[in-house]
């Protein structure tokens, strides 16, 4: 398997929420994870940055943030080039996947979780 360097955007220290799930398992499956939440924290070893932090080489952006949060990133994302951005549940925006594939970023709707249990990440 290929270490697919993710940026976990909506980073939390919250067990119950799913993006600490995501970045569990993403570092249980050998990624290089970066993440990014509304507090600092740390999950499997990953710091959670606050603010936008200096990123290159991105494989997968994963997004746990609501649609009117995610607009605060638009630019942050398509300035780093990941090759797909992963629009889990309940984070639909197609507002962001027209600016996406505009700029030959793939959207991809899916859950990181099942991307990852059925090795299709």
């Amino acid at each position: 398997m290929k270490n697919k360097k993710t940026l976990v955007l909506g980073a939390t220290t919250k067990p119950d929420r799913y993006a600490f799930r995501a970045i569990n398992m993403l570092v249980e499956k050998g990624h290089t994870v970066l993440a990014i939440g509304q507090n600092t924290g740390e999950v499997a070893g990953v710091k959670i940055y606050t603010k936008a932090i200096p990123v290159k080489n991105i494989d997968t952006v994963t997004l746990y943030l609501n649609p009117a949060r995610q607009r605060d990133y638009y630019n942050y994302i398509i300035e780093a080039q990941p090759k797909r951005v992963v629009f889990n549940p309940g984070t639909e925006n197609p507002e962001f996947y027209q600016l996406l594939e505009l700029n030959n970023i793939k959207a991809e709707v899916a859950c990181t979780l099942v991307l990852l249990a059925t090795n299709q990440y």
